[in-house]
């Protein structure tokens, strides 16, 4: 795709007897989205989905076609057929009924792409949030949250946010334990793991501060000391990005070989089927999908030109 060139997002429909289809076709028809690419969309339209799908009921089959949907939009993307992808959002039980063993979008596109990291990052404008650990119990999170995890996404991150436009990105990681564990006396996971992970991307020349206690880490990012903040685990990020963008903050799948966005939002069960469903967060997705995109073929043709 030439950087000049409207560039093609593909627009999955999500879970079908979910809001998707219809913040779908909304989002595809939205005069901003049709000013800045040419959206296509997988899956299910509307219509379609009202008679094959019980708005609001969770099934397998729906799960199923969501599947299918992502499963077509990845290998379009990877042909180079669509630019970028942007998914509206699917339902982690309707998966499970289908019989998937994968947990959303981040662990299956993952797979897909055979990407050796899929890492989630929420991107809004107040603050951007990526997660270390995502759809696991908080029992699991000290086992799961290795040195070895964190130093991976860390690199990740300040590999990837030049992208995002900040070329020397200041990199925060929240500690894990109140007050960052007061040197023990509250857990010793920051002591013992977060540190000496943070020291050691330090020293690989990575701006990177913390382990820095939650309750304000967040404050301090939002008011532009930091880029970006790792979050331990799903609701310590999601809660104050949830806080400060509902509806404009953006799902961004780092690591993989395509562009990927997507909604801050489930699948609203409660209000399928009746018309009312907003498609902002889809449509900030599809904007950013397209911009990325945009950006990536402007490095293309730099590159290009270069040898």
């Amino acid at each position: 795709m030439s950087s000049s060139i409207r560039p093609r997002v593909g627009i999955t429909v999500g879970d079908p007897a979910g809001i998707g289809p219809e913040i779908a076709e909304k989002a595809a028809h939205d005069a901003r989205v049709l000013d800045v690419c040419e959206p296509i969309l997988y899956g299910p339209d509307a219509a379609t989905a009202r008679t094959r799908f019980t708005p609001g009921q969770l099934s397998g089959d729906a799960g199923r076609a969501a599947y299918d949907a992502i499963v077509s939009a990845v290998a379009d993307a990877q042909a180079g057929r669509i630019d970028a992808v942007a998914t509206a959002p699917v339902n982690k039980e309707a998966f499970a009924l289908a019989g998937l063993p994968w947990k959303g979008h981040t662990d299956l596109l993952g797979a897909l792409t055979e990407s050796r990291q899929a890492v989630m990052m929420f991107y809004s404008e107040p603050l951007r949030v990526v997660l270390a650990t995502v759809h696991v119990a908080l029992a699991e999170v000290p086992r799961l949250l290795t040195g070895a995890l964190l130093t991976d996404i860390i690199e990740l991150t300040a590999r990837e946010l030049p992208r995002f436009g900040y070329p020397q990105p200041r990199v925060a990681v929240a500690a894990l334990n109140p007050h960052a564990g007061e040197h023990g006396l509250m857990g010793d996971e920051d002591d013992r793991v977060l540190a000496p992970a943070i020291a050691q991307c330090r020293a690989r020349g990575i701006d990177v501060t913390g382990p820095i206690p939650g309750d304000t880490v967040f404050v301090r990012a939002s008011r532009g000391e930091f880029d970006v903040v790792i979050a331990g685990y799903h609701d310590q990020g999601l809660i104050p990005v949830k806080l400060l963008a509902f509806g404009s903050a953006v799902n961004v799948t780092l690591g993989l070989p395509i562009v990927r966005t997507s909604v801050d939002h489930g699948t609203a069960f409660d209000i399928a089927g009746r018309g009312t469903a907003d498609p902002s967060s889809l449509v900030h997705a599809v904007l950013l999908a397209a911009r990325l995109a945009r950006a990536r073929a402007g490095a293309g043709a730099g590159a290009g030109a270069g040898t």
